[in-house]
This record gives C-alpha cells, sequence and structure tokens, in this order.
C-alpha cells in the first residue's frame, strides 16, 4: 500500500472535502483527487460517493478511515515519543479501561494512586463494556482493565487477573424513606422502593438470588448501569439503594444517607486485568499496592447498622 495516498485519503475524509484538504496540504484538488483514485484501485472499491455537492464516505471508505485514524494517531505519538528531549523528563503514558459496572467512586479510589509515582503519568482513562475493553487490551490499546469479575478462561484473550480486593454491600436509604422500614434488616426491605444495579453488574446477579433466599421482596423501581446516578435517585429519597461498604462513609457523607444494614453475603470483588503476569508498569504497581494496603484493609464488618 501507498501511504502516502492513505493519508490524501484520511485528510479528504477528516477536512470533509477535497478543497479544503487540499488547502490544508498545500496542493491542488486535481492531485488529491488523483492519488485517491489510485488508492481506490488499488483496494478494489470505491471510499467516496457523491451527495450533491458533498462528499460521503462509502461502507468501505468507513471500514478504511478506522483504519487510517489507527495508523496515523500511532505515526503522531512516535513521532512525539521520538522527538522528546533526552534530558526533559519523560511522561509516563497509562492507557487505563474501567468496566462500566465498576462505580465511579470505586474506579477513582483505585485509579488516584497512579498519579502519585515519582515519574510524571499522563492517565488515559476510557469506560466501556468489559468484553470490549478486552479486546482493547489484546491489542495492546490498553495497559489495564478494571473489572468487578476476573477475565474468564472462556475468553481468548492471553491476559492475567490481579485481585485488588474484596467488599461486602451495605444497603443506605434517605431520611424520608426511613418511616417505611418495618422490623429488622434485612426484612425492612420487602415492599420498600428500592434502586438497584443493572444486569451488566455481576452483584446483581448474586443479590437476585439472596432475594430469593431471604424471601424478601422489595419494590423495585429502577435499574441502572451508572451507579452515580442512581445514587443521586437515593439521595432523593426514591428508594433504598446498596454500595460497596468500602465506600460507607463517602456514600453517607456524598449523599445524606444512612445505612441500614450489611450483609456479607453479597460480595463485591475487583481485579485488575494485564497483559503481563508480572505487574512492572509503575502504575499498576501503584494502584494494586495501594487496592490491599488502603481501600480494601480497613472494611467495617458486615453486622446489621443500628436501627
Amino acid at each position: 500500500m501507498n501511504f502516502k495516498h492513505l493519508r490524501y485519503f484520511w485528510m479528504v475524509a477528516r477536512a470533509g472535502g477535497v478543497m479544503r484538504a487540499a488547502e490544508q496540504l498545500h496542493t491542488t484538488p486535481q492531485t488529491l483527487s488523483g492519488q485517491i483514485k489510485l488508492l481506490e484501485e488499488w483496494l478494489g472499491h470505491p471510499l467516496f460517493r457523491k451527495s450533491g455537492r458533498n462528499l460521503e464516505l462509502t461502507e468501505e471508505g468507513r471500514i478504511a478511515l478506522a483504519y487510517a485514524d489507527d495508523i496515523f494517531t500511532m505515526g503522531e505519538e512516535l513521532e512525539h515519543a521520538v522527538r522528546q528531549s533526552r534530558d526533559a523528563a519523560r511522561t509516563l503514558e497509562f492507557r487505563v479501561g474501567v468496566a462500566d459496572s465498576v462505580a465511579k467512586s470505586v474506579a477513582y479510589n483505585l485509579l488516584e494512586p497512579a498519579l502519585a509515582v515519582e515519574q510524571p503519568v499522563r492517565m488515559m482513562c476510557h469506560e466501556g463494556k468489559f468484553s470490549d475493553l478486552l479486546a482493547q487490551l489484546a491489542l495492546h490499546r490498553l495497559d489495564l482493565v478494571i473489572a468487578d469479575e476476573p477475565l474468564s478462561r472462556k475468553i481468548s484473550v492471553k491476559a492475567f487477573n490481579h485481585p485488588l480486593g474484596t467488599s461486602a454491600m451495605s444497603f443506605f436509604a434517605a431520611p424520608a424513606l426511613q418511616p417505611l422500614l418495618k422490623g429488622k434488616f434485612p426484612q425492612c426491605l420487602t415492599g420498600v422502593p428500592m434502586l438497584v444495579q443493572g444486569q451488566q453488574s455481576s452483584v446483581r446477579q448474586r443479590f437476585d438470588q439472596w432475594l430469593s433466599k431471604h424471601r424478601l421482596r422489595p419494590r423495585i423501581i429502577g435499574e441502572f448501569d451508572d451507579s452515580a446516578l442512581m445514587n443521586a435517585f437515593g439521595r432523593e429519597g426514591r428508594g433504598v439503594f446498596m454500595s460497596p461498604t468500602v465506600l460507607e462513609a463517602e456514600t453517607r457523607a456524598q449523599f445524606g444517607v444512612e445505612v441500614i444494614g450489611r450483609t456479607d453475603e453479597l460480595v463485591e470483588e475487583f481485579f485488575a486485568i494485564s497483559v503481563d503476569r508480572r505487574i512492572s508498569h509503575p502504575c499498576v504497581a501503584a494502584i494494586t499496592r495501594a487496592a490491599k494496603a488502603q481501600l480494601f484493609s480497613g472494611v467495617p464488618a458486615a453486622a446489621p447498622a443500628p436501627g
């Protein structure tokens, strides 16, 4: 492939037209069109089609653009890395993915120590579906994935689980809900409006089993993939909600709610997943060290909270 032709295509696609791209490249529209035509002949498919007076990408063009984005973005990163002065302090890039089922507060507490390493750090944090993040990890586009479940052997990604810690679950209620709570925990949940994690969360599956085991029937009025949004509804008294016990003090202070009970029958686990069996990246080492020594070291006992 002639990468000069590919770059011309990339510039036209990003600029939104041949004329604008020609001005940026200081060349003529005829030259650009000719170079792109050669690329299309080499690929065997048209990359643009006319839409009125504009150009739009074909399906093949969209595929080509996705690859071109990766190629030339990496090229710019390469140029930046090579041009750095040897005497200048080098910035350590840390690319981390956070599964969207992990509570934002947990993610922050886990990741914050990465910014405290001796070397200057540039952290690039991405949130997404666990499976999508694992695919990015396999392609070495991420250094680490934070998740609330381990990498399964059924998934064909060569990576390793590094357990960070576990937490029991605490149940919270705003003051306005307190009169509705009859009896001791957990029986007091029956008939009470409740906000729960979405089906993608690993703790949700355990929660459903826990309800069945104790014959509890709360009135579930909302399911949330975003725990921060769930907590916001809980703050307004819309329902009882649960959160990892390691965040108990933070949750009470931030949302003005009280703990109505705890259980260690519901345990949320957290993992750092990397392609390295032995942790070598300084940021990953800082995260795992702080998680075990600080975040998960002083979890309150999972006993019912005082009434």
